[in-house]
């Protein structure tokens, strides 16, 4: 193992080894370049310097302001000196008809220039020359005669030849700092292979390669979605189960906010202050959402995001709801129906049996215009059991409980399942609403089957919707109801939305005398033979 650390270790440092040499090399030379325009800039000015001072020698501003060949002698012998003392290679002398009255080739003088005269101007002009005498670095300055008028310009030069002994006399020591950064830059090189030593707890890289590919297995094998969200908020980790829940393709990199749809389900993704085991009801799932953040030696690294499908035995947990329902209801109805047989044995004991028959006679009346209402209109036991559960539950709660005249429910109907869901939990919540509401309080209960669809309405004389809440309130866990007396957490107006949107359905709600739930279930089939309170259904 100490073998492998050190390869791969030694790995790391030649390869940063390798790249710094080549990344000095490279700004080496283009340093060297650098340099070698500074130094051309060098020996530009100070050839424009001697043109200047040539310029301003008396002798020469005359002889040239005479424009005629009497002091080219003369003339030539001060360009010889200033060439022998300043080391320039040439100081040409050139009169306004471009004629050269000095030069270091004798059969040049005399002779016209090709280019025109460009310090006629009165500006100095720098650059690099490629005349006889080779490639130099020159400057061309106005020369004036005593009375300050232009009477020519002074042409020098410098070879490069000298530019170029001045840059390999300046490399040296320019290569002993790149020596000394290239030095520098191993030894961080060294200390950080071994930083990366460690921090890859001493792994080598087919073992690295190795872990990475059984990571990939078993994060797309498992049968719980996971999402790995990075402090930016961006997608870092998503596999298979995950897309197949959420209904994405692969999206790493993209943000969680542009891929997931607005509502409770990103809520729960994004919410800092999410639950453990926090259940999120889409339009098709029934996903338990853990929300875990991430934290690495005090700082955030993200947060993951696990996601597990409960559609099952969710489903299966409603329809334990509904038969707990039925029983609770029937429950009531039998706490009630003990408590009228205690009175009604009370009454006997005290030797009032004219009160009691005239109670008997009042429960009769109650219980069989309910009972023969509930039969003439719903043919269905199922809901006709769970109404007449309903009742017994509103009697007990202090709530009336009406079915409207114009129920008409067959024996069999279809989607008989959703129907007892959107039924019993559309009632609890109309129960739950009026929970602490002033006296009368009143629920009433229609249900229409026709060969096209079943409508449900519940209503109640409640408080009614917010008028703000109402597109919230089918989200599951909302609820604005309070106190000791609500039998619900929730969920039923979600089960409501969800059982009924899977057939194809609506939901409405809307504010009148308090709030009013439809719900239209479309037909599964054909249409009935005969609609209800008069027939068999289909």
């Amino acid at each position: 193992m100490q073998r492998r650390m050190r390869k791969i270790s030694t790995q790391i440092f030649l390869a940063q080894l390798a790249i710094l040499t080549a990344s000095m090399a490279i700004g080496f030379g283009l340093f060297a370049t650098t340099a070698r325009a500074q130094i051309d800039g060098e020996f530009q000015r100070r050839v424009a310097a001697i043109g200047q001072t040539v310029a301003a020698m008396p002798d020469v501003r005359a002889c040239m302001a005479d424009n005629t060949t009497a002091c080219d002698t003369s003339l030539q012998d001060a360009a010889n000196e200033v060439m022998r003392q300043t080391g320039a290679s040439y100081v040409v002398l050139i009169d306004r008809n471009r004629v050269r009255h000095t030069h270091p080739d004798p059969a040049l003088i005399g002779q016209k220039i090709e280019e025109p005269l460009v310090a006629a101007d009165g500006q100095v002009h720098l650059g690099v020359d490629n005349g006889a005498t080779g490639v130099t670095a020159n400057a061309r300055v106005p020369l004036r005669g005593p009375d300050g008028t232009i009477v020519g310009e002074v042409s020098v030069g410098l070879q490069e030849s000298s530019v170029s002994s001045e840059l390999i006399a300046r490399l040296p020591q320019y290569g002993v700092w790149f020596a000394l950064a290239l030095g520098v830059g191993a030894i961080a090189a060294w200390l950080l292979a071994r930083r990366m030593k460690r921090r890859t707890f001493g792994l080598e890289l087919d073992e690295i390669a190795q872990l990475l590919q059984e990571r990939e297995a078993t994060l797309h094998g498992i049968r719980e979605g996971v999402v790995g969200i990075g402090p930016d908020g961006r997608i870092s980790v998503i596999n298979d189960e995950a897309q197949r829940l959420l209904h994405v393709p692969p999206v790493t990199g993209r943000r969680l906010e542009d891929v997931i749809p607005e509502g409770p389900l990103r809520d729960a993704l994004t919410d800092p202050t999410s639950g453990k085991d926090e259940i999120v009801l889409t339009d098709d799932r029934w996903l338990v959402v853990n929300r875990m953040p991430v934290i690495l030696s005090g700082a955030s690294h993200g947060v993951v995001v696990t996601l597990r499908d409960r559609t099952d035995i969710e489903g299966l947990t409603r329809e334990l709801d509904g038969a707990r329902s039925l029983t609770d209801s029937l429950r009531a109805q039998q706490h009630e129906f003990s408590n009228r047989m205690h009175a009604l044995a009370g009454l006997l004991e005290l030797d009032r049996p004219d009160e009691a028959l005239q109670y008997l006679t009042e429960l009769r009346g109650l219980s069989a215009d309910l009972d023969q209402t509930l039969r003439t209109r719903i043919r269905s036991p199922h809901i006709v059991g769970l109404l007449l559960g309903k009742s017994a539950e509103a009697s007990e709660r202090g709530i009336e409980l009406v079915i409207d005249p114009d129920t008409a429910i067959g024996e069999a109907p279809d989607r008989l399942r959703v129907l007892t869901t959107v039924i019993g939990n559309l009632v609890d919540n109309a129960f739950d609403a009026l929970t602490g509401a002033p006296a009368p309080r009143r629920v009433t209960v229609s249900a229409i089957e026709s060969p096209e669809e079943i409508v449900v309405t519940v209503s109640d004389n409640g408080p009614g919707v917010p008028p703000g809440e109402i597109a919230h309130i089918f989200h599951d866990g909302y609820t604005t109801k309070r106190g000791s007396l609500v039998r619900h957490s929730g969920l039923g107006l979600a089960l409501v939305h969800d059982a009924v949107s899977k057939v194809g359905g609506t939901v409405t709600v809307t504010n009148e005398e308090g709030a009013v739930f439809r719900v239209v279930i479309p037909r599964d089939g054909a249409a009935a033979a005969t609609t209800a309170g008069g027939g068999e259904a289909p």
